[in-house]
């Protein structure tokens, strides 16, 4: 269906995209409206995506960054899905069309095929404000650093696109918390939707069970002492559930718990701060003995210089 309307779309859209790219000759409203209806605009959704794009730019520039919705309409988004999506990310109206088309077809290289790749351009249309460089750099950290599957990451991007938003070396860091202290694997992290919380949450919520005895960290064979809640009910996205079902505590004692979590990591930052600050300043009087160590070296061989005399 959708390869349907764009095959039949193709034409008027190339006819379009090179109309705008072409130096106005009329006032840009003269110039841009009747192509953006002829894309399949309301005359109102035409003004609304002219106003949005204009944001005191010259009429050429507004006409080739308007070029950028002429590929979201190749795509088969609907007019009304289009709006929506630039209401989201306004910042899409800055990307010209040569970037939305290169920025579209590289998430296709990442694996997101027909119905996929509309739905997570609707969820999560800041991707494409993202230079394939920058969201390449992310897949290869979960590929090459967290181990994932070429598959496993394609289905992160399909289902929590706006993993590919974070930092990698923060994503490496939740990624090694998962499999080193709760003793995960890439697959259930995957299925269970790891990326869709962040550190903090997942690291209080085990730690909150972990300290009632209701969870342990796998030993070497991967074997417990008690059977440990599945990630998917740990970070259920429903707190209420979570206490309930899994830890079987009130809200008071998590709030309780959340608090002292608090403190605590307070009181190790400040911990990290003094050695720090200790480090240092044993490094400064290392030095400071070094120079005066040197300067009375250099001293006695002069005077012993002076006695050779």
């Amino acid at each position: 269906m959708l390869r349907r309307i764009c095959s039949k779309s193709d034409g008027v859209l190339q006819e379009i995209d090179s109309r705008l790219q072409k130096p106005l000759r009329r006032p840009v409203r003269e110039e841009v409206l009747p192509a953006l209806v002829q894309l399949g605009f309301s005359e109102d959704q035409a003004e609304l995506l002219l106003n949005g794009a204009c944001n005191n730019r010259a009429g050429q520039t507004v006409a080739l960054h308007l070029c950028g919705i002429s590929h979201l309409v190749s795509l088969g988004l609907k007019s009304s899905s289009i709006l929506k999506v630039l209401e989201k990310c306004p910042k899409l109206y800055r990307v010209k069309g040569t970037q939305m088309q290169q920025r579209i077809d590289n998430l296709r290289k990442l694996g997101l095929v027909e119905g996929s790749l509309q739905r997570v351009i609707s969820q999560c249309p800041t991707l494409l404000t993202l230079p394939p460089k920058r969201l390449n750099l992310v897949c290869r950290c979960l590929q090459e650093k967290c181990l994932f599957t070429s598959q496993q990451v394609t289905e992160i991007l399909r289902d929590f696109p706006s993993t590919m938003l974070e930092d990698a070396a923060q994503l490496e860091y939740k990624f090694q918390y998962a499999y080193f202290r709760m003793g995960l694997r890439q697959a259930e992290m995957v299925r269970s939707g790891l990326f869709r919380v962040s550190l903090e949450d997942l690291s209080c919520r085990h730690s909150f069970l972990e300290r009632r005895g209701q969870y342990q960290t796998p030993d070497k064979k991967g074997q417990t002492r008690i059977a440990n809640p599945s990630l998917k009910d740990v970070i259920c996205p429903s707190e209420d559930t979570f206490l309930s079902r899994v830890a079987q505590a009130t809200q008071e004692e998590f709030e309780v718990f959340r608090k002292l979590l608090v403190r605590e990591q307070e009181a190790e930052e400040e911990d990290e701060e003094e050695l720090q600050l200790i480090s240092e300043e044993e490094d400064s009087e290392a030095e400071d003995e070094d120079v005066e160590g040197h300067g009375s070296e250099k001293r006695r061989s002069t005077n012993h210089r002076r006695r050779g005399k």
